[in-house]
């Protein structure tokens, strides 16, 4: 047991690192301190702000810091395996954003990594701890609700390439290997059944960002239950993704760390964990699981199967 305060590297300091930062704030014995950017002046402002002494425009900077136990990883989509890679092979545990990997041969090498490490390595699936999805998964777990379907819109209004504060992004957005991840993954793990067929058709391919704007998907798990994701950059409308879990005993419906009821009534979720914000809830699972030397929930073992799909999917699209 690690009794003593876990010290941290986080990369990527946009949108969503900031959010790590936040959320990180929060939980007791752990520390950020480093902070990796692609630009040193913004970086530096961010790292300011939360207090963090040393910054970086390199992983590699913050690898070398004997200190650092473990990295946080918000990078894009693209330097997520290689650089996971990098983390466990200088022995630091690792939490990499959704999706850990955008082909199922180098997610494989960081399922492979982690059981010759024996470091915790974890990925950002934060539908498995927003208290929302919490909520009806216990329901599930009690046996008091079951899904008979999933039905999931996850719409963005991204017709040039920005992030989610506005700004121009370094890298390009997936449909498939980021934002499908969270359903895909998600479905199997609240129906607690793996996931036995999978479909996916594609709008047109975008002639400058070369990636399909819309997709539709349908999965269907060993007990029966299905699911429908539709995706879309060219929604312009509320954005984000929102969950209808269709039961035997009633509907859910979850937006975010939020729940509602088929009929739009609100439901309390405030007890369901020590936190109403998703992000921390992985967070702490992340340094818990380090402290206690044992496997995360949304470890890279739990979530492999989930690429597999995935990569059956992107066989089918190319086919």
């Amino acid at each position: 047991m690690m009794s003593k305060t876990i010290k941290v590297a986080l990369a990527g300091a946009g949108a969503f690192g900031t959010k790590h930062l936040d959320g990180i704030k929060n939980i007791d014995n752990v520390e950020v301190i480093s902070l990796v950017g692609r630009e040193l002046e913004k970086t530096k402002e961010i790292a300011q702000k939360y207090g963090i002494a040393h910054v970086s425009t390199q992983l590699e900077d913050s690898l070398k810091l004997a200190e650092v136990d473990a990295v946080i990883l918000c990078t894009p989509t693209q330097m997520h395996a290689e650089q996971a890679r990098a983390c466990m092979n200088a022995g630091k545990h690792v939490q990499v954003e959704i999706p850990m990997a955008d082909s199922l041969k180098d997610a494989q090498s960081l399922v492979d990594l982690q059981k010759k490490t024996g470091l915790v390595a974890m990925v950002g699936h934060t539908r498995r701890f927003n208290p929302s999805h919490q909520y009806v998964h216990q329901k599930i777990k009690s046996g008091a609700f079951n899904i008979q379907q999933m039905d999931v819109q996850t719409y963005f209004f991204r017709r040039t390439n920005m992030n989610a504060l506005g700004q121009p992004r370094s890298w390009t957005d997936h449909l498939l290997w980021h934002h499908a991840a969270h359903t895909v993954d998600l479905f199997a793990y609240q129906a607690g059944s793996p996931i036995v067929k999978a479909n996916a058709v594609q709008g047109p391919i975008h002639p400058t960002l070369g990636i399909a704007m819309d997709m539709s998907i349908q999965l269907k798990a060993a007990n029966g239950a299905i699911c429908t994701l539709s995706l879309s950059f060219n929604n312009d409308g509320p954005l984000g993704t929102f969950f209808r879990y269709i039961g035997d005993t009633g509907t859910y419906i979850a937006r975010y760390d939020d729940l509602f009821t088929g009929k739009e009534e609100a439901v309390d979720v405030s007890k369901v964990d020590v936190s109403m914000n998703g992000i921390e809830l992985q967070d702490r699972e992340f340094f818990s699981a380090i402290k206690e030397g044992r496997e995360p929930n949304s470890s890279v073992q739990q979530v492999f199967a989930c690429y597999k799909v995935l990569h059956d999917l992107e066989q089918q699209l190319n086919a």
